[in-house]
């Protein structure tokens, strides 16, 4: 197998001080190569102006490939095509297809927009009509939230995503290294050959993970847990767990086979390079 591709993920920053915190982090990681960075979208499409400035911006400005987030959140199909429209007018190459998250979060109920669209194959298709993205999509090892653990329903949707033209996958953040495992080869039991890109996120603050966690409905094993708790109050010891186990996870992720490691940053930098020098991946 080649060398394992590095992604990493950004959101659109509220302020100026939050931007020039993601220009920061991004010159830090931009000596590491990544193979691309992508943006998202906040919940309900809250930031879709910004993920299109911002992922322009890093387009012109750092030249590494930028796949940008698209979802289905609060835009009629009209708008989709326009902001298709933009992102290759700005030289964007690559896009994410999300059904995304309503407002109040995944586990609230899902709110149609008239004219638009509610599942990200139906992005996948229209991106595909447009003939120049790289269209990505999400998996999830620990499971869909609106599947409600129904494996085969997520197995068959990501299928019918690659049959309409998605290329490549990355997954929610998660912790269980057979999960990934187990969805590969469901999928390739299936006759897939799409490319299952593991999602690392580097635990930094526990409040924080627990939330995002309760969110997604992402596991969490109580070994794990329970190290971060003890510490919760030091945060240097918690960020340096967090750098240890997500370490010791990206190496049974790529011992494991894995593609590539793509890195939810919350936008800082310093855990996800400790991670990477860590894992030799320096070229």
């Amino acid at each position: 197998m080649g060398k394992p591709s590095i992604s990493f993920e950004f959101f659109p920053p509220k302020d100026p001080e939050g931007e020039s915190r993601l220009w920061d982090a991004m010159m830090n990681l931009r000596s590491i190569s990544p193979d691309f960075i992508s943006v998202t979208y906040g919940a309900g499409g809250s930031t879709r102006d910004r993920t299109i400035e911002i992922a322009t911006h890093i387009t012109e400005r750092t030249g590494i490939p930028t796949v940008a987030h698209l979802t289905c959140v609060g835009s009629t199909q009209e708008e989709v095509s326009e902001i298709l429209t933009r992102y290759r007018d700005a030289g964007i190459k690559s896009i994410l297809a999300l059904r995304g998250d309503p407002v109040g979060g995944p586990s609230t109920p899902w709110q149609h927009t008239e004219g638009g669209f509610d599942h990200a194959d139906e992005l996948v298709a229209v991106a595909a009509e447009f003939g120049d993205f790289t269209i990505g999509v999400a998996a999830f090892p620990d499971g869909h939230p609106a599947s409600h653990g129904n494996f085969d329903q997520d197995i068959n949707v990501l299928l019918r995503k690659e049959e309409l033209g998605a290329s490549f996958a990355t997954t929610q953040f998660f912790f269980d290294v057979n999960r990934w495992i187990y969805l590969v080869r469901r999928l390739k039991d299936r006759g897939s050959a799409l490319p299952i890109i593991p999602g690392i996120l580097p635990i930094s603050n526990v409040k924080q993970l627990t939330r995002m966690a309760d969110l997604g409905g992402t596991p969490i094993a109580d070994e794990i847990l329970s190290k971060f708790l003890d510490i919760e109050s030091d945060p240097s010891a918690v960020k340096a767990l967090g750098v240890e186990v997500a370490t010791q996870f990206c190496k049974e992720l790529l011992d494991a086979g894995a593609p590539g490691l793509h890195f939810y940053t919350m936008n800082t930098s310093n855990a996800t390079r400790e991670i990477w020098e860590n894992l030799g991946l320096k070229a």
